[in-house]
């Protein structure tokens, strides 16, 4: 049974610069792969039929046949009679082959392994287990207690905050789905970062949104001729940013930049949707800061997100809102759509972990620095045409490449045994070929392999023919 239909046209926009060596119809079956691998085409989902796709892509029927047959033959669709190619839910596999990888480095999720001491929390709350049971388990605000640290926490940094002000959800991305379902209707702009993390653009599309896209790079920062025009002219109902070592650049925006994206936020009528997902992982040691919200002019409306997933461990499904009571209060209204509530022992063990917080921060700052200082310098050794910033915190390096070669990169990777997402994974509207997210939260050893492997497939990736990058497409008409 599949789950959806993917037209040609959608198809077409989402494989980017595809033709990037031949044969083309092996070109075509590798972009397709790389879709499924990133998830941007879901499981159970059908392509196109061999001759919409063909004459959509302007190649013979012949080509997409072929890349279908080897696309069914690595496993990644299957025939079914009556509905076509269907997508199929993809192990761990060789793009090439039908055979496992299962002893690959997985760069994919920039995520550090669980904190040590977790099993510990994990097992105090289980002692604490009947209280827990003899509550409902349907808080939707969250328990009183958690909200009480996490507004603490808050206050703490310059910005006076209620348990009140406070909803638990279950992870960031589920407050993120929240924020998309309360602000944006269909055809709304919202203002986003390029790159940018793909979940979150995901969701606020998927909501109907026509994102405007605002590029950041390393070294460089915010693009804010670009942002200042957006918040201008197109006037968009929100805007999604990650200010403090931003995913994937590692970029934390400075002081007059928060107050003047700010300030054109509130004359355009602007929500700013915060995520500060990545703001505790501080590799330079300077301090967290104050947050974008204590900057803000009075009057602009600024929803703050936060988790305990890249500190913690990602598994333990814990996140938040901060925003005015009133906005809570809508989202109150708006979330049993969807859920009725973060699980209550998943809490209990947060809570415990609240004022453990800052021996947590010391020791994921160790972890990510010595993670970021292998692969810089693994990079400097091997790759030196490469150029990438460290960061100051954050979870990854964006690397340019020198040629727009990402995902042809990805494919030959993923072959040799690493697992990354390429560039245009995290796009809005195209482009970032000439560049790579190498997340720095893997051991040290496991990265410097990572990189070697990644230089052993270069000069063949490199001397391809180069793609043609799609110029960034936004909202703005």
């Amino acid at each position: 049974m599949m789950d959806s239909r993917l037209s040609a046209r959608a198809l077409d926009e989402r494989l980017g610069p595809w033709r990037t060596r031949e044969p083309a119809y092996e070109a075509l079956a590798d972009a397709i792969r790389l879709l499924c691998l990133d998830n941007r085409i879901a499981p159970r989902t059908a392509l196109p039929a061999e001759r919409e796709l063909a004459a959509r892509l302007r190649v013979s029927r012949t080509t997409v046949a072929a890349a279908y047959r080897s696309l069914r033959e690595s496993r990644h669709i299957e025939s079914v009679r009556g509905s076509g190619s269907i997508t199929l839910p993809l192990g761990r596999r060789d793009l090439g082959r039908a055979t496992d990888v299962d002893g690959a480095i997985d760069l994919q999720q920039a995520s550090p392994p669980a904190w040590p001491g977790l099993a510990a929390a994990y097992a105090e709350a289980a002692a604490d287990a009947p209280a827990v049971i003899a509550r409902s388990g349907y808080e939707m605000l969250g328990l009183r207690s958690l909200r009480e640290s996490i507004a603490a926490r808050f206050s703490a940094r310059g910005l006076p905050t209620t348990a009140e002000q406070i909803m638990i959800t279950t992870g960031a991305q589920s407050a993120i789905a929240l924020t998309a379902r309360l602000l944006v209707s269909r055809g709304d702009r919202m203002l986003v970062e390029t790159p940018t993390y793909p979940h979150a653009a995901e969701s606020y599309a998927a909501a109907g949104a026509r994102l405007v896209g605002v590029p950041v790079a390393p070294g460089a920062g915010w693009d804010m001729e670009r942002a200042d025009d957006a918040l201008r002219r197109a006037s968009p109902v929100a805007a999604y940013l990650m200010p403090r070592f931003h995913n994937p650049t590692g970029e934390t925006m400075p002081v007059d930049i928060v107050e003047r994206i700010a300030a054109a936020a509130r004359a355009s009528g602007t929500v700013l949707v915060v995520d500060e997902t990545t703001a505790d992982l501080d590799i330079a040691g300077r301090g967290a800061g104050l947050p974008f919200a204590a900057l803000a002019p009075v009057g602009t409306e600024v929803i703050t997100l936060g988790s305990v997933g890249k500190t913690v461990w990602g598994g333990l499904r814990v996140g938040w809102v901060r925003a005015d009571e009133q906005t809570i209060r809508r989202m109150l209204a708006a979330r049993p759509l969807t859920d009725l509530g973060t699980p209550d022992f998943e809490q209990v063990v947060v809570d415990r972990l609240m004022p453990l917080m800052p021996e947590i921060i010391a020791q994921r700052a160790e972890l990510l620095r010595e993670g970021r200082d292998a692969v810089v310098e693994e990079l400097a050794h091997r790759l030196p045409d490469w150029r990438a910033a460290p960061p100051d915190g954050g979870v990854a390096l964006w690397v340019e490449l020198g040629a727009p070669r990402s995902s042809a990169l990805v494919l030959a990777a993923r072959r040799a045994g690493v697992l990354l997402s390429a560039g245009p994974r995290f796009s809005v509207g195209g482009g970032h070929e000439r560049h790579l997210r190498i997340p720095f939260t893997s051991p040290a050893d496991s990265l410097r392999r990572a990189v070697g492997i990644l230089a052993g497939v270069w000069d063949e990736v490199a001397a391809g023919p180069a793609s043609v990058e799609h110029a960034p497409v936004d909202a703005l008409v």
